[in-house]
């Protein structure tokens, strides 16, 4: 799985790995998924262990079950609602036969994923007879893994790429901008430059020196967009959860921050990457800040909420 530079950093990353035939095997994508759900478990297992969230030991292996069903399910029908409503009516005769159910091939949305397992939560507390805020602060707490993870898949699958760099920096990219040779693909007018290009491609991702440098030298230099969500979705969010948590907080509080942190962050991370096709947007404000905004003001609710209803305390990373 080499990475070539070339000025920037090609994307000539290959989907699976492990290949069976042209369409089956096992993709890095759900390589990268699967990480960030055994952090989540050793994380949680972790928490319940030292009795830093009231979450029986015992219930451990059932609630990430649980947050995972809703990450898939939630992440796949926010994309489909938000992005892509298409594909509740696509069909195919070969497996898994439904567009909706290929989430193989990527289009998983954030803010659908995050309310998937918040709803997953309030199930499982009120099933479990668990103080339901205090399970929310433990997704928040183990979500930043995962959401890093997430967007690394986005870079291996070659989704959600960056705005191009200033026309200063084209001539002369530094070596964090990334480019994508599928982009020839879009450009092409004619049939024979179709052709003409997906050959280039082709033989790109099959790492040909060559066509590599033919593609940097064709195709627009962008801002590092999936690994800039990758750092501000997991270590830097992380970071401002843990010192949150560094003492015991009332329930919700950690949840809270979760929402104002994400949301911000999300909007400045925004600045960086081409908006979804035909998304809706309000002059530059597209519907992925608008949802991000009203999680910042929903999580300044949440910690307002939980300082004046006394929730069981959770968290106090610090303690013994």
């Amino acid at each position: 799985m080499p990475l070539t530079l070339a000025e920037s950093l090609v994307h000539t990353l290959n989907p699976f790995a492990i290949q069976f035939t042209e369409t089956f095997g096992i993709r890095w994508y759900g390589l990268s998924y699967m990480s960030g759900f055994v952090v989540a478990w050793l994380l949680v297992r972790w928490l319940a262990g030292s009795k830093r969230i009231p979450l029986p030991a015992a219930l451990v292996g059932d609630y990430i079950t649980a947050c995972v069903l809703g990450v898939i399910i939630g992440g796949r029908l926010g994309h489909a609602v938000l992005y892509d409503r298409a594909l509740f009516w696509t069909f195919h005769d070969s497996f898994p036969w439904w567009g909706l159910l290929e989430i193989h091939k990527g289009g998983m949305a954030s803010h659908g994923g995050i309310t998937g397992v918040f709803l997953a939560n309030v199930f499982f507390a009120y099933r479990h007879a668990l103080p339901v805020l205090c399970l929310a602060d433990t997704a928040a707490f183990i979500a930043p893994p995962g959401l890093m993870f997430g967007r690394l898949a986005n870079w291996v699958n070659g989704e959600l790429p960056g705005k191009p760099l200033p026309d200063a920096m084209q001539a002369n990219p530094p070596a964090w901008s990334v480019k994508y040779p599928e982009e020839l693909l879009q450009r092409a007018q004619t049939p024979e430059a179709y052709a003409n290009a997906k050959h280039l491609v082709t033989m790109a991702y099959a790492h040909d020196p060559e066509a590599i440098a033919r593609v940097a030298a064709m195709v627009p230099a962008r801002y590092p967009n999936n690994f800039i969500q990758a750092l501000t979705d997991g270590p830097v969010l992380m970071t401002v959860l843990v010192l949150v948590w560094l003492k015991p907080r009332h329930g919700g509080t950690l949840f809270g921050a979760f929402l104002v942190g994400y949301g911000i962050l999300r909007n400045v991370s925004e600045q960086f990457r081409v908006p979804d096709e035909d998304v809706f947007a309000i002059g530059p404000v597209t519907l992925p800040m608008l949802l991000s905004a009203g999680m910042v003001l929903a999580g300044v609710g949440v910690i307002a909420w939980a300082r004046r209803s006394r929730q069981p305390l959770a968290g106090g990373l610090l303690s013994a």
